[in-house]
């Protein structure tokens, strides 16, 4: 690696940055329709606040499991794109290539990086914290991002990008320097500082990061290019050491083998130098398999144990000193002891209990206890190891996702969206009617565990005894089968914002929902909901009955269900790794949310008050109602006459005109999306009987033929023709959305009586009516979009074209 003197510097080809993001932005929809294993990347975009020239940088994105495969167009794991001041495209942020766990992915296994890599092997610390990237805008402003975002998201307070900001003020006062002098800096070297953030006060993690110890640990700075190029080590620490960063401690070592036996040494001790460490990030030189040139990469070698061990002690030693049993069901013999000591230690030192709760003395503790009992972490696993063979393998089939939720949280948009992406089983509790519906719920979920890897056993399991019943009634006949629990998380913090959230969904929705019709009784509804919240019992994964569950994935029950669907797929693909052969793609995992929250209709709709049927003298058990015969039945007269529109390709034209925007200029899109409120299906009208007085002849012409074309009169509606629409662009205000469009003509003279012809996407509620987009579309054209007017305007990009169907629709 090049000295300390020689750092690495490129200029940035405005050409190839260009077709990076091209490439980026070309990750086709088509290719990802037909197969599976094509892949699409996630575009957001940020305005930086204290920017002069107010720059607008854009976040790209693949899933984590993406970056296993070969052919994306960049593996950078944090990219950020912007203008320069001459508005050529740019990269602003660089982050690593992705890097990879040793044995975890085929250029990691041992026999390959012996083979394919050339030393000095440079190891350094791998830091328990969050990342963090900074570099120059060419205004001058320095710009911070955590992985994927930058600024305030939301509550402030909880923002890495706002907390490194913090951070580096505090560093940069220390040294006599400004914002702008280390903006210009990094923008001279066309470089992107990496930095983890290590500070408890902020964010926990295992290993402790409090007083001196805390603040910005540099541990890299990359070259901003497509290509993966970075600082040595004693680059990065030099320019640590002049700009206030904490150092990062490297080794150098000549040879993969003495490389691999200190890194096998270390992780017996899981301490270097004194000193916890989570495991180390390896920096070397690897052959590229297209050129053969020597291109630099990175791997790591991560200490899973005995680090799991560690924070099962945390978590129990918190559950002693706030007087709750500790659960566990790993390392038990070991956890025992370590708990009698624990104990022993809380009585003798009063003050300890709460300096522990607040995140202190957890290392100290855990590392008196191994002194005590001469052993080391490594000593305890290894001894393990022997008896039990190793790490369980991990299942590829029975495994029961069990939601922990209330009414509005999310949870049958998650199934849905789980069977649309794989097939698996999903049984909704709403749909067990009559006596006894606990052990037949869980019946119907084995039933259907017999012929599917994973079932969703779609119940709210809000309090502890549902919890309880579904754990005793699967484990104790099937210990084998493995209960995840999707926790929605519920703490008294949060739970005004989970009201809000969740009474806007289900009031938004309607009464598209088996037990609750919020539009016909909203007050019943919104009592009930409340029921739910006040009987609500959280999770805790080291008491009864919750220590049943074999894994917990937490989930926010205020996100948006896109972000949950991904984690929870993320997280079931870490747990079981042999589950999921065919990780979806971006695009997939949008198509299959569009698809719950657009196409699913419950199959069995109970009303408030009434969840089974009621015996009666006319209606014995089982006994269903049969149709009586309707008699001389008079014809609909026709209502209206649309073009009917494909559902696939709107819905994609939107996805893609709202991919590019701003979150804040999208919001009522995924509000619709979130609450159910897009339309079930999308037509243009071209006339409908309110306005057939004011156009007689046309009204006339479209009756003749809709008689013409042999429709049932008894039916819903007739077909009438052909007519393709031109999609243009889609405009909102706060109650509906639409889009507009234009008729391209070819058979038949198709005429709309409306100002625009426009498709309704949907409406804010059930009070707002989808003619209301004329009156938007009316003051639209006369105002126009922006802030004043409060209306917003997206270009939907090329001329999409769809055929559409024009039906005559009866009255019903």
């Amino acid at each position: 690696m090049a000295g300390l003197g020689e750092a690495p510097y490129v200029p940035q080809d405005v050409q190839e940055v260009q077709t990076l993001i091209q490439n980026l932005e070309g990750s086709t929809k088509k290719e990802s329709k037909a197969s599976r294993k094509a892949f699409s990347c996630k575009k957001t975009a940020f305005d930086i606040a204290n920017s002069p020239e107010k720059i607008t940088v854009n976040s790209w994105r693949f899933q984590d499991w993406d970056y296993k495969r070969d052919d994306l167009p960049t593996y950078a794991r944090g990219l950020f794109t912007s203008k320069n001041e001459k508005g050529q495209p740019e990269i602003c942020i660089r982050g690593y290539d992705k890097f990879f766990n040793t044995e975890e992915v085929n250029a990691t296994k041992w026999r390959n990086i012996e083979n394919n890599t050339k030393g000095p092997y440079e190891l350094s610390l791998k830091e328990n914290g969050c990342i963090i990237f900074i570099s120059g805008l060419h205004d001058g402003t320095l710009l911070v991002c955590s992985k994927h975002s930058t600024g305030p998201r939301g509550d402030e307070t909880k923002s890495h990008a706002v907390a490194g900001e913090h951070w580096i003020d505090k560093q940069l006062a220390a040294v006599g320097k400004s914002r702008g002098d280390l903006a210009r800096e990094l923008r001279r070297r066309n470089a992107t500082a990496v930095a983890e953030l290590c500070d408890d006060d902020f964010e926990e993690h295992i290993l402790a990061y409090a007083g001196d110890n805390a603040g910005l640990y540099l541990h890299g700075i990359n070259i901003n290019i497509p290509e993966f190029m970075t600082y040595s080590g004693p680059q990065v620490q030099a320019f640590a050491e002049e700009w206030g960063f904490r150092k990062t401690d490297f080794l150098v070592l000549d040879d993969i083998q003495t490389t691999k036996t200190f890194l096998d040494q270390v992780a017996e001790t899981g301490s270097y130098n004194g000193r916890d460490v989570e495991g180390f990030v390896i920096r070397c030189k690897s052959q590229e398999k297209a050129s053969g040139h020597l291109v630099d990469w990175f791997f790591k070698y991560k200490f899973e144990e005995p680090y799991l061990m560690y924070r099962q002690w945390r978590e129990c030693t918190k559950a002693l000193i706030a007087g709750k049993p500790p659960r566990f069901k790993k390392h038990v013999k070991i956890t025992e002891e370590y708990l009698l000591y624990a104990r022993r230690q809380l009585a003798e030192n009063r003050g300890m209990g709460k300096e522990y709760a607040a995140n202190h003395g957890i290392i100290k503790l855990r590392d008196d206890f191994l002194k005590e009992k001469n052993l080391k972490g490594s000593d305890i696993i290894r001894a393990e190891y022997a008896i039990t063979g190793g790490p369980q393998k991990d299942a590829a089939k029975d495994i029961i996702l069990v939601p922990i939720a209330t009414l509005g949280c999310g949870k049958t948009t998650l199934a849905v969206a789980l069977v649309h992406l794989f097939g698996w089983g999903h049984v909704q509790n709403d749909n067990i009617q009559g006596k006894g519906r606990p052990p037949r719920f869980t019946k119907e979920v084995l039933t259907q565990l017999e012929q599917m890897p994973v079932v969703f056993a779609d119940r709210n399991n809000a309090q502890r005894y549902e919890r309880q019943q579904i754990i005793g009634d699967v484990k104790t006949p099937h210990p084998e089968i493995r209960l995840v629990a999707l926790n929605f998380v519920h703490t008294p913090d949060t739970i005004s914002k989970i009201r809000e959230v969740t009474q806007n969904r289900v009031l938004s929705r309607g009464d598209n929902h088996q037990t609750i019709q919020a539009a016909s009784d909203q007050n019943k509804v919104l009592g009930i909901m409340e029921g739910f919240i006040h009987r609500f019992e959280a999770l805790d994964p080291y008491a009864q009955p919750d220590d049943g569950f074999d894994a917990v994935i937490d989930l926010d029950p205020t996100a948006n269900s896109r972000h949950n669907l991904e984690t929870v797929i993320s997280q079931l693909s870490e747990l079981f790794p042999k589950l999921i052969n065919d990780m979806p793609s971006s695009e997939d995992l949008d198509d299959a949310i569009n698809v719950a929250l657009s196409d699913y209709k419950p199959d069995i709709r109970h009303t408030i008050g009434d969840r089974g049927p009621k015996n009666n003298k006319n209606n014995k058990k089982g006994q269903q109602f049969k149709e009586q015969p309707q008699i001389a039945k008079r014809p609909k007269p026709l209502e209206y006459v649309s073009i009917n529109l494909p559902k696939t390709p709107i819905l994609e034209a939107l996805e893609t005109a709202f991919a590019s925007v701003s979150s804040n200029k999208g919001r009522f899109f995924r509000q619709l999306q979130e609450t159910r409120r897009t339309q079930p299906e999308f037509h243009v009208t071209l006339i409908h009987r309110a306005a057939s007085k004011a156009h007689p002849e046309l009204w006339q012409r479209y009756t003749d033929m809709h008689s013409q074309s042999g429709g049932d009169p008894w039916s819903g509606g007739s077909k009438m023709g052909q007519c393709k629409v031109l999609l243009e662009r889609v405009v909102w205000d706060n109650r509906i959305m639409a889009i507009v469009a234009r008729l391209v003509d070819e058979d038949e003279n198709w005429e709309c009586v409306n100002q625009v012809a426009h498709v309704t996407v949907g409406t804010r509620a059930d009070d707002v009516k989808p003619k209301e987009s004329n009156d938007l579309l009316k003051r639209w054209i006369e105002v126009g979009s922006g802030d004043d007017s409060g209306i917003g305007e997206v270009a939907i990009e090329g001329r999409l074209i769809v055929d559409g169907t024009v039906k005559g629709i009866l009255s019903r």
